[in-house]
């Protein structure tokens, strides 16, 4: 076991579970994740492997007699037959059968209807009446000539759903974990292996739970195919409800005026709606109606009387094209149905989780360790949701006042769920507030920036923040930053596609000076085709999971006409990272005339431990280049100073990197077969800055590469 899995078991002993055993177990038994891990969680929470399979073979046993698959179903039906009596895991639901006054079952997988079920087990659990729940129950079979009754009985039911929770406990336990351990084990917990994900695309996947943890949270999810949009409604949590787009009625959501029965809203924490884009699909009017002024207003009404409920509803679709040409050509709501493609439903969405960003889903992605049994987690989360932590926002920072109520409500309940999900202890540091607040304020931004495009009533809105110093934070999307040529309808970038914003110095405000100061933290929107055409100093900040970024891109310009370049970078170890180096090795070999000559030194750090391997490898590369146009060597320092990572010219020029050359995040594994492996302009980004510095002439000089002396310090 890693350190986390040691320490998930060690403080939460009985309510995690090992990751693969679901896949172990399931067989071809078509059953929700839930099902199979609150088996799991009967016989397997521990980290004793002997009582892991032990209870695995249990786990096996009762699915293979209790289970109901389709094509066994006549031979559980005769074997309760033949024993009076038996217990069946199935999907339930229940009607009431109005010409004999009784309420009536139904098994979904065993196929058997008008099972008697009496009126104490409905009012214990509603739920049977709105929609299907997999329940282990004790059916009998009782025979009678009378041709009205029905032989089978419902003796008894339990929903699989976690009996009792203590959220003290879980809220005490928290504090033992680092912010970094706590999302890890968040993303175990719902299947994910955590070092496939980087810090974004983590907290992207988190996303997709707010509406399990706070009440009437409208989300929307549109990406491309294989993400993974409908798995954690489907799979996740016995709270939620997922429904095919196509197969919405008012009376199945709302309330059915013929008996006046509340529909899913009233009895799930959450509802969402799969394959919901579509632009040939057709909604009923009065349905997107009812939902506009439910989403707004956390009521509806059909008949005399309004009715409330605090269901969050969750939109997952497809897009039909890359971001890009959306931008270009239409919008990033362009794959909705017509009739919700409206300025009024649009603007009740509280957040717009970027689905392009999420990776495919792949085999490697998926953990092996240990995470909490997903019903243990999905009750803390239904408990928190009576909770409100949006105002420790508030101990920290300021929104814009300029924004609107709805965007101001909309950030309030993204920042209450992230902060609920990630910090139930109330730990939070400012620094980590702002990193939530920011990436919250850009998912009602991505809402409100297409709004303007949709309907040019809306206003433009500067969505900023200010923090404790006083100075101001402005908030950009990712797309904005790499499409800016594309995003902007209103003059907003320059002809050549792309806008300098100036740097201005952290100086602290005077207290008698009232005026707001402005320090970008994303300090240009640069252009696709050239970073900085002009030479010019400067320091760029990259959001993660960006694309459109290459070594080209980021230092040919600065690099051509340098006779020797210097590298500083003490983690080219790995082999990832020589690679890296290699890239740039070829990025200036493809750069320079066949005539001119450049010597690239690199000054790095010893892998300890596999050392030789690196020697091997770095060795490589100047085996390679003999003969180009590139001289590579490299020098190990020795003296541990070299902790910088930062390329220096003899023209002049330095350029600091935060990251160093690892800037870009593992590409897709296809052997070879993919861009995002094959061309850097493909690939997406960890977030990373880089400064462009111009030093002085008299700090530039020649270095003895062998000596791996650097200079310009």
């Amino acid at each position: 076991m890693s350190d986390l899995d040691s320490k998930i078991n060690e403080h939460f002993a009985g309510f995690v579970v090992r990751k693969d055993l679901v896949k172990a177990v399931k067989g071809n038994a078509i059953v929700p994740t839930y099902v199979l891990e609150y088996l799991l969680g009967q016989y397997c929470a521990t980290d004793d492997e002997a009582t892991i399979q032990a209870g695995i073979e249990i786990v096996k046993d009762i699915l293979r007699k209790h289970y109901v698959h389709r094509s066994e179903a006549g031979l559980i039906q005769s074997t309760i037959r033949e024993r009076g009596r038996y217990k069946v895991i199935d999907q339930i639901s229940v009607s009431l059968n109005e010409k004999t006054d009784s309420y009536e079952a139904v098994f979904e997988n065993l196929g058997i209807k008008k099972v008697a079920v009496d009126s104490n087990t409905v009012k214990a659990h509603p739920k049977l009446l709105v929609t299907g729940v997999w329940c282990i129950a004790d059916v009998q079979y009782e025979f009678t000539e009378e041709a009205r009754v029905s032989p089978w009985i419902l003796e008894s039911i339990k929903p699989i759903q976690i009996a009792k929770v203590d959220y003290e406990q879980y809220r005490d336990v928290r504090r033992a974990f680092t912010s970094d351990e706590w999302i890890d084990l968040l993303m175990q917990s719902i299947g994910f292996r955590p070092e496939a994900f980087g810090r974004r695309s983590k907290l992207l996947q988190l996303l997709r739970l707010i509406p399990f943890v706070e009440r009437n949270y409208n989300l929307i999810e549109l990406g491309p195919k294989g993400t993974g949009k409908s798995h954690v409604y489907s799979e996740f949590s016995p709270h939620g409800q997922l429904i095919s787009g196509g197969e919405v009625t008012i009376p199945k959501l709302f309330v059915n005026n013929s008996n006046g029965r509340i529909g899913l809203v009233g009895y799930w924490d959450v509802v969402a709606f799969d394959e919901f884009a579509g632009r040939e699909k057709t909604a009923n009017k009065a349905l997107v109606d009812i939902m506009k002024n439910y989403m707004a207003n956390k009521s509806f009404s059909r008949g005399i009387n309004p009715m409330g409920a605090e269901a969050s509803f969750s939109f997952v679709g497809n897009t039909d094209h890359n971001v890009p040409y959306m931008l270009k050509n239409s919008d990033l709501f362009e794959a909705l149905p017509r009739q919700f493609h409206d300025s009024a439903f649009i603007d009740r969405l509280h957040a717009y989780l970027p689905g392009w960003e999420i990776d495919v889903i792949r085999g490697e992605m998926f953990t092996k360790g240990y995470g909490f049994i997903v019903d243990y987690l999905a009750e803390i989360l239904r408990h928190l949701r009576s909770e409100d932590f949006s105002n420790r926002v508030h101990q920290f920072f300021k929104v814009s006042e300029k924004i609107s109520e709805r965007d101001r409500t909309a950030i309030s309940k993204t920042m209450s769920g992230l902060l609920k999900l990630i910090f139930p202890d109330g730990s939070q540091t400012d620094a980590e507030v702002e990193e939530l607040l920011r990436l919250a304020m850009e998912s009602r931004k991505r809402v409100k920036d297409q709004l303007a495009r949709i309907d040019s009533t809306y206003p433009e809105v500067d969505f900023h923040y200010i923090g404790s110093d006083g100075f101001k934070r402005g908030v950009t999307t990712v797309e904005e930053e790499e499409y800016p040529q594309f995003y902007h309808t209103r003059g907003a970038a320059d002809p050549e596609g792309h806008e300098e914003v100036p740097i201005e110095p952290a100086v602290a405000p005077s207290p008698h000076d009232t005026k707001e100061r402005v320090v970008p933290t994303t300090v240009s929107v640069l252009p696709a085709s050239k970073i900085a055409p002009a030479l010019a100093e400067g320091h760029f900040v990259y959001a993660e999971n960006r694309k459109g970024v290459s070594y080209d891109k980021l230092f040919g310009d600065y690099l051509d006409g340098a006779s020797l370049i210097v590298v500083t970078d003490p983690y080219i170890r790995l082999f990832y990272q020589i690679r890296n180096m290699m890239e740039f090795v070829e990025m200036m070999i493809r750069r320079k005339p066949p005539e001119d000559q450049v010597k690239i030194h690199l000054v790095t750090a010893p892998d300890e431990g596999n050392v030789s391997r690196q020697r091997e490898l770095l060795d490589s590369i100047t085996a390679a280049c003999t003969g180009s146009v590139v001289e590579f060597s490299w020098a190990f320092d020795t003296s541990g100073t070299a902790h910088a990572r930062d390329i220096v010219t003899d023209t002049g020029w330095k350029i600091v990197l935060d990251r160093g050359l690892d800037i870009f995040q593992s590409p897709i594994k296809t052997e070879g077969f993919s861009l995002g492996d094959r061309l850097q302009d493909h690939r997406v980004i960890k977030g990373f800055y880089v400064t462009y510095v111009k030093l002085a002439a008299e700090t530039s000089k020649t270095i003895d590469p062998a000596a791996g002396e650097q200079w310009g310090r």
